[in-house]
């Protein structure tokens, strides 16, 4: 299996066969030899072989979403009868983004070739993960591909849904913070410098609110640039350690679980995705200690993953997961207590999907629970900040019509 997910080079290939009449394909392989030997094995006579022009980024880069949106076709075809082959022909002729076609027409050259799903899923490490491998293996060992891949497709759909939801209760805050500032800058730069204008010709002394507002609207205006340069830099920064240090990354996770509501919203959603994830490994016949690793690698935070490895080595010396996950501290009794029924009756998948479908109901009332509470939060934020600097601009005015 180790050597199966070795990534592969793409060649494009052309030759003649047996009958002498051209033919064209895709076959992925470690080497160009290889692929003409292989082509001769199969009594063609390769006349051309080249690499194939691998798209990246932009508009063209693969998603998450577009793995899942694969998964769900290919079951649909597989549901109509389609053979294998002229499925992935099909999805790939269907699909816009061209990165997304390029990669399921490689994996029906891999297929055509000879390879397994498995094998040619496995030449993509990037896009296909152990846990869909594993479960698309299990499928075709146990004659169920088409089931399985029914079970991948939803999971990848209930977890890209998961996603989404905590990406829009992480991002709501952030937008309100970034907005207030932008709204802010603004008025200091260019609208309070209009009023300074106005007051030189006041002889009286300004409010000390007013004073603190125009020496910040100065100070704006003379070092704005440095301001936007040195918090754009700390963004970049922070965002280029965070993908390159895991270090880093675990202790950002750690620090997410201990903010408030957003924090809580993170383990509903990390207990969920464990929950998921074990329970389609569980029905597909995976072993549970087999099945732990993809678990960690679908958990979504540092710390659950961590919790799961630790129950992984937990439960392959005897102990009952139920056990292990009491000991770790962060899954509530409700998920303890569905998991023990579950061991105990035998259906620990059933009872794990239950698992998931509650909490994952919980981070949507969460998540619509944040956005009911964060609107007139704003309102009210940039209210006192707009108001503030409003005030603070009249307030000499009101103090110039008191003089009369």
């Amino acid at each position: 299996m180790a050597a199966a997910a070795i990534k592969k080079t793409v060649f494009i290939w052309e030759g003649k066969d047996s009958k002498g009449q051209v033919v064209k394909g895709e076959m992925a392989s470690k080497s160009m030899d290889l692929i003409k030997a292989q082509l001769r094995r199969q009594g063609i006579t390769p006349t051309k072989v080249k690499k194939q022009k691998v798209i990246k980024g932009g508009k063209n880069s693969i998603t998450a979403a577009d793995i899942s949106i694969f998964a769900r076709q290919l079951t649909t075809m597989m549901g109509a009868g389609v053979p294998l082959v002229q499925a992935f022909e099909i999805v790939a002729n269907g699909l816009d983004n061209k990165a997304m076609s390029q990669v399921v027409n490689q994996i029906k050259g891999d297929v055509e070739g000879g390879s397994s799903l498995t094998v040619a899923l496995r030449n993509h490490p990037d896009h296909f993960d152990d846990l869909f491998c594993n479960l698309v293996e299990a499928g075709e060992q146990s004659g169920t591909l088409e089931k399985l891949l029914n079970e991948v497709a939803t999971y990848k759909e209930k977890t890209e849904a998961l996603k989404a939801k905590i990406k829009s209760a992480m991002f709501y805050p952030v937008a309100v913070l970034i907005v207030a500032f932008i709204v802010t800058a603004i008025l200091l730069i260019f609208v309070v410098p209009q009023f300074e204008t106005l007051f030189e010709g006041v002889g009286s002394d300004l409010p000390a609110f007013t004073k603190m507002v125009v020496n910040l609207s100065e100070f704006m205006q003379q070092w704005w640039l440095l301001i936007f340069g040195v918090i754009g830099g700390v963004v970049f920064i922070l965002k280029s350690i965070h993908k390159k240090s895991q270090k880093f990354r675990d202790k950002t996770d750690a620090l997410i679980l201990k903010l408030p509501i957003i924090g809580e919203i993170v383990h509903k959603a990390s207990t969920s995705k464990v929950a998921r994830t074990l329970s389609t490994m569980s029905s597909a016949g995976v072993p549970l200690v087999e099945a732990m690793d993809s678990v960690a690698g679908a958990a979504g935070n540092a710390v659950y993953r961590d919790a799961v490895l630790k129950m992984r080595d937990d439960t392959s010396t005897g102990q009952r997961l139920t056990a292990s996950m009491r000991e770790q501290n962060l899954f509530s009794n409700m998920a303890i207590q569905m998991v023990s029924i579950g061991e105990e009756s035998g259906a620990l998948d059933d009872m794990l999907a239950k698992v998931a479908d509650y909490y994952e109901d919980e981070v949507d009332n969460s998540v619509d629970a944040l956005t009911s509470l964060m609107e007139p939060m704003i309102m009210a934020f940039l209210g006192v900040v707009v108001g503030g600097l409003v005030v603070a601009m009249y307030l000499p005015i009101f103090k110039m019509g008191d003089a009369f």
